[in-house]
């Protein structure tokens, strides 16, 4: 992102090309391991890249993680994409968007001395990140109160109090008379007594597959009967027969993914609150904007992270 110029670029240089000893009184700001107010700003910026650079690194092996389960289950992502909300999604990424830009508009609100508007931008900043944690929560509670979560919690009925627990296990099960020895009336002979067969073990039928094996663990008796829903995300998602094996692992991944951009939206929100103090006590100006620019980097990385997970998870099915 590019700065504005000023005679703060060069300050701390005399005329003979050395270094002047009254930087660090001209210049409040300027830390007493720099020389001029440019090498403290070039170190912080190169840093910051740096820094992005292992965040890049970190989010690069979870995105090689979700392209590893996708290709060796793409039935579940297709199925479990539905259950998340496509609308509450969309918002969330045009809020983040919105915010990357009022974000920028700060950083050169900065650069030009306008203290009201570099005020006005952060505001709206800070304002978008918690907007994005606030819908997040509602789309966290949502699934959790219906118990799409990660591991065999996921197979556990939405409300287990009223439910009945069904084991597949065999039942022994007497069969109908099956021999009957037949008497021979030419003979004369007795009729023997009719003997039935002995008990036969019947394995019970295995409910549609819900576990992480295949086979369903437990079902909701009283509502067995009902047809299977067209949008899973309003029913049991124990009830429904086309449900593939191991859907529990995209939430796993889901919440990996959304949770730790979500902590780095918090970190967000942290940082943004203190450049929004700061600048109302006129903190900044064209001579000295570093932490604006370096959060403003922060921000978009933050940003295009999300960008990426929002059509991976909410849009390709």
């Amino acid at each position: 992102m590019s700065h504005a110029h000023s005679d703060a670029t060069h300050a701390g240089h005399d005329d003979h090309g050395h270094h002047g000893h009254g930087d660090h009184a001209k210049y409040p700001f300027l830390a007493h391991h720099f020389d001029t107010p440019n090498q403290q700003f070039e170190s912080g910026k190169l840093g910051m890249w740096v820094f992005l650079a292992t965040e890049v690194l970190f989010f690069g092996a979870l995105f090689v993680m979700y392209a590893i389960m996708r290709f060796k289950n793409p039935e579940v992502f297709s199925y479990a994409s539905n259950y998340l909300d496509t609308i509450l999604g969309g918002i969330n990424t045009c809020v983040l968007i919105l915010s990357s830009l009022t974000m920028a508009v700060g950083v050169r609100a900065a650069q030009t001395n306008k203290k009201g508007l570099l005020v006005a931008c952060l505001s709206l900043t800070l304002a978008g990140a918690l907007g994005f944690l606030v819908i997040k929560y509602f789309e966290y509670a949502h699934k959790f109160h219906l118990n799409l979560k990660w591991g065999m919690a996921f197979y556990q009925p939405v409300d287990a109090e009223d439910a009945e627990l069904v084991k597949v296990e065999p039942k022994p099960v007497e069969n109908p008379v099956l021999a009957i020895s037949a008497p021979n009336p030419s003979a004369g002979a007795k009729a023997d007594p009719i003997v039935p067969l002995p008990p036969a073990d019947r394995t019970a039928i295995a409910l549609p597959k819900a576990g992480p094996d295949g086979v369903a663990t437990v079902a909701l008796v009283e509502k067995a009967q009902e047809p299977a829903h067209l949008k899973p995300q309003n029913e049991d998602h124990l009830l429904d027969p086309v449900m593939p094996a191991n859907t529990h692992k995209f939430f796993a991944i889901y919440y990996i993914m959304t949770g730790l951009h979500g902590i780095h939206v918090v970190i967000g929100v942290g940082v943004i609150g203190w450049l929004l103090v700061m600048a109302m006590r006129g903190a900044y100006s064209s001579d000295y904007f570093t932490p604006v620019d370096l959060v403003g980097l922060y921000w978009h990385v933050v940003d295009l992270v999300w960008i990426f997970l929002f059509p991976l998870f909410y849009l390709i099915h």
